[in-house]
């Protein structure tokens, strides 16, 4: 994949890792940054940073829990160690921060 398509790959990505954080119930608030960074913020003041990396070519995700590389295969991003699924391991994420069940689709 080039640079173009990694982008344009990676900002749907973050555009619907956003419209996910806006349906849910939970007690958080995100915010989409300059550059391809998602911010959220949960009630206890913890974050969790969604961003792209296009050397790397990878979506990251820092969390309380560790740092996660996804690499695009097919048609979803994966865990370059586990192989879980982006929206899956954020969803676990989330909820793990949050104290509450979340469900990101």
């Amino acid at each position: 994949m080039d640079d173009k398509e990694f982008n344009r790959l990676a900002e749907l990505t973050l555009a619907r890792i956003e419209a996910a954080l806006e349906a849910c119930d939970g007690d958080l608030d995100f915010e989409l940054k300059t550059g391809g960074v998602l911010e959220i913020e949960f009630a206890d003041g913890g974050k969790i940073i969604v961003n792209r990396h296009g050397v790397a070519k990878e979506i990251w995700v820092a969390a309380k829990s560790g740092g996660f590389h996804f690499r695009r295969e097919g048609e979803a991003w994966v865990d370059t160690r586990d192989g879980t699924e982006l929206f899956a391991k954020l969803s676990a994420l989330t909820s793990q921060q949050a104290g509450q069940s979340i469900v990101l689709e």
